[in-house]
């Protein structure tokens, strides 16, 4: 039996409506997820890490360190343990090494505060850091957001035996970037606040000192890591401090006496010498040159001197020609003037 012409119509509409509804409930439902990606990808705490971290891989220093929550007070610095001097020279694109491969690997939100975990590769570093921020405001529909632990960080930097050096390529000098300028002792740690993520490889290629280099991951924001370069010599700069000792010795055989002044050698008599002695080197010692702290120092070597003079006894007045070989040891210390020169000073003998 045929359905009437008004029940057919009413079961049409209640199907269209029912589809309707099904579609907005989908159609909500994408909305919804498309707006949580949205959110995720471009206003999200993950969302600020992440453009932070682009900075810092695009070698935009000055703008990362305007990023809400990265600069630092003095204040702040101490609160941290950080020392409140400590030079902001490596905030700059040309101490930044390469950042690459961010990922953020975990989000979670306690009391306010969202932790946001991302993992990266600095240089060729692989690594793992978790930043904390909270929201600071809204800008129109979309929330604002600050780090509440800033991402600086910074390593105290002792380099023994030289005063320049780079850092990933960027060429200090210690008197230059020290809170206390020219006064700065060689060798004390110089505190350098640094960008995390970051690696930071300290190298020193100078015409006194060299160091392949010592690389450091700065990882943890507001902490500050000891770092310690120790200098070798240069060929050259060995070469110039046996050219120098040789010098001295040389001219400490002008002296015709026993003993040569301020000397490592001479030659003790109880009689009388009737004419001044001849002194000359035989065999001048092979220098060698190796780190004392912040400075320099020449190890005990062995070398030879020769003397000619004639002595007479003051017991039977005979004379007696003597030609004979002195041994003596040298030492020295070496200083590195402010100006950039070596102070050497040759040690006394050695008994």
């Amino acid at each position: 039996m045929d359905q009437p012409p008004t029940t057919r119509v009413r079961r049409r509409l209640w199907f269209d409506l029912t589809a309707l509804t099904v579609v907005g409930v989908l159609l909500l439902a994408a909305l919804g997820a498309g707006g949580t990606v949205l959110y995720d990808q471009f206003y999200g705490p993950s969302a600020f890490v992440t453009r932070y971290l682009d900075l810092l891989s695009s070698g935009r220093a000055a703008d990362a360190l305007r990023v809400p929550g990265v600069a630092l007070d003095t204040a702040s610095l101490e609160d941290a343990g950080i020392d409140a001097t400590a030079s902001q020279a490596m905030l700059r694109k040309d101490a930044l090494a390469p950042l690459s491969d961010i990922d953020v690997v975990a989000e979670k939100t306690a009391d306010g505060i969202t932790s946001v975990t991302v993992a990266y590769v600095a240089g060729t570093y692989p690594g793992t850091t978790t930043f904390q921020v909270e929201q600071d405001g809204w800008d129109g529909i979309t929330p604002n957001w600050r780090f509440t632990r800033s991402p600086l960080a910074a390593i105290s930097l002792a380099v023994l035996g030289a005063d320049r050096f780079a850092v990933n390529g960027f060429e200090v000098d210690r008197r230059q970037v020290s809170a206390v300028g020219v006064e700065a002792v060689p060798g004390e740690p110089l505190p350098l606040l640094v960008f995390t993520p970051g690696v930071y490889s300290v190298t020193v290629d100078t015409a006194i000192a060299t160091s392949p280099g010592v690389s450091v991951l700065a990882d943890s924001p507001l902490t500050q890591t000891p770092v310690d370069v120790q200098t070798e010599p240069t060929e050259e700069f060995t070469a110039v401090v046996q050219t120098r000792v040789e010098e001295y010795l040389t001219q400490c055989t002008t002296q015709q006496v026993l003993q040569p002044t301020a000397c490592p050698f001479g030659l003790e008599v109880r009689n009388r010498i009737l004419e001044p002695p001849v002194w000359t080197i035989t065999t001048q010692p092979v220098v060698m040159v190796e780190p004392d702290g912040a400075q320099w120092m020449i190890p005990p070597t062995e070398a030879v001197a020769h003397i000619e003079v004639d002595i007479q006894s003051l017991f039977d007045g005979s004379v007696e020609h003597v030609s004979e070989d002195v041994p003596f040891r040298v030492d020295g210390t070496i200083a590195i003037l402010p100006d950039g020169s070596a102070s050497i000073r040759v040690g006394a003998p050695l008994g």
